[in-house]
């Protein structure tokens, strides 16, 4: 039995992250915990793009063009936030769909870091405070997805 697991490394790696800029406070967080994440696993600083989107519902077609770049993975990051409207479920179940397709359908990874939380201390935990940081997970996720899918192409 032959058994494969991607490692979370960056180095030799082209990464973009992709970024809403809806929730401002919480995903900018994001991206500087995911760029930090990229840094210290290895991804050259040049080696990194961001694109910036207005929202989560944006972020699928983004992710769609990075493909077409020649990224070894993305990296995808929001915020949506429960309102007293059925918004939230429109929004954040079509990024989430949509990211979730361009994935299947490019072999490109993405690792998600799109939070879905009801208010906005959720959203600070998951960004760095208590919970953890979603963005750092979505890079190592991305980074490791990365390897693998190189590995069991190039058989490396």
């Amino acid at each position: 039995m032959t058994e494969y697991q991607g490692r979370s490394t960056g180095r030799g790696r082209r990464v973009c992250v992709v970024a809403s800029r809806f929730n401002l406070m919480v995903t900018e967080r994001l991206v500087d915990g995911a760029l930090v994440a990229l840094a210290e696993r290895g991804v050259a600083e040049t080696d990194v793009d961001v694109i910036r989107v207005p929202g989560a519902w944006e972020l699928p077609v983004a992710a769609r063009l990075a493909t077409e770049r020649g990224y070894d993975a993305i990296v995808a990051l929001g915020c949506v936030i429960r309102g007293e409207t059925p918004h939230f479920e429109q929004v954040s179940r079509a990024a989430l769909d949509g990211l979730r397709h361009v994935q299947s359908t490019t072999g490109v990874p993405i690792g998600l870091g799109v939070l879905t939380t009801e208010d906005l201390p959720q959203a600070l935990d998951r960004s760095g405070g208590d919970v953890g940081h979603a963005g750092v997970q979505a890079v190592e996720a991305a980074l490791e997805m990365a390897d693998l899918a190189r590995t069991l192409r190039d058989g490396e």
